[in-house]
């Protein structure tokens, strides 16, 4: 019993300070990053930091921060039933100038493996029913929400853009619990997507699977996020799907570097099933 007591003193006095000293230092590395900053146009940034030490890992973060006060009403998703585009495909298509990945797809079949509405249609039914599949982004030109599925029958709602992804990670500002899992805890490249309290909307990557990026965990998304102001985020299909454009910012467009090729370059970009993009 004495042996508990000084292992329990022990946590309390040591670990537990560490731990809470490292998330510390870790929040204080994102709130003062000096991103390098690049205007897209009139109230859309692009904003891009290489970390040395986050998470006690090499990160590569990209994001794309959207004033919806002044470009709701251009904001699209597009999709295809059954072929797989490239992100930079699809958003040449539809006259974007950035862009990013959507939700999971059929690799073998092509199409959203979950439910996506573009422009009232329906582009595909949900495939089968996951715990990661939890969050909706709904948009029309009046509004924009992320939302849990729970209780929501997003199928008959009115809203004309709807794509199910997640797992959810914030709601009003705070962390989702999130499962035990290998999708979870181990670290991969990301895509997410966010509301802040200020009306913004955010669009970030994560690179990973490369010694310059190693990727995060879930958890650790999810903390990015809210150090940048996030109230609410849902997690998109990463890994090597994980893809951000801005038009004309490289060859491809493409921002982030994508794991496909094995390089660290914006030349190993997927084909995916849809993407959410700003015209």
């Amino acid at each position: 019993m004495r042996q508990l007591k000084t292992l329990a003193l022990c946590w309390w006095l040591f670990i537990i300070p560490s731990i809470l000293f490292a998330q510390l230092a870790d929040s204080l590395t994102i709130v003062t990053k000096e991103w390098s900053t690049t205007p897209v146009k009139r109230g859309v940034v692009w904003k891009k930091g290489h970390f040395e030490n986050l998470f006690q890992s090499q990160q590569e973060i990209n994001f794309i921060e959207i004033d919806l006060k002044k470009h709701r009403k251009k904001l699209g998703l597009a999709a295809d039933a059954s072929q797989l585009k490239k992100t930079s495909q699809f958003a040449a298509e539809n006259q974007a100038i950035v862009a990013i990945n959507g939700g999971f797809f059929d690799m073998k079949n092509g199409g959203a493996v979950d439910y996506i509405k573009v422009n009232g249609s329906v582009i595909n039914e949900s495939r089968a029913t996951t715990d990661r599949a939890n969050a909706l982004l709904v948009l029309s030109k009046k509004s924009i929400a992320i939302l849990p599925t729970e209780g929501l029958d997003y199928q008959n709602s009115a809203f004309p853009n709807v794509l199910l992804s997640g797992p959810l990670l914030l709601q009003q500002g705070t962390a989702i619990d999130l499962r035990k899992n290998s999708f979870n805890d181990n670290r991969h490249p990301r895509s997410a997507v966010a509301l802040t309290g200020d009306k913004k909307l955010l669009l970030l990557v994560v690179d990973g699977r490369n010694a310059q990026a190693q990727g995060m965990r879930l958890n650790e998304l999810a903390k990015v996020l809210r150090w940048l102001g996030a109230s609410d985020a849902m997690n998109l299909d990463g890994g090597g799907s994980s893809s951000l454009f801005v038009n004309e910012a490289t060859k491809t467009g493409l921002v982030n570097h994508p794991s496909d090729n094995r390089a660290f370059d914006p030349e190993g970009e997927r084909p995916v099933a849809n993407i959410l993009y700003l015209k």
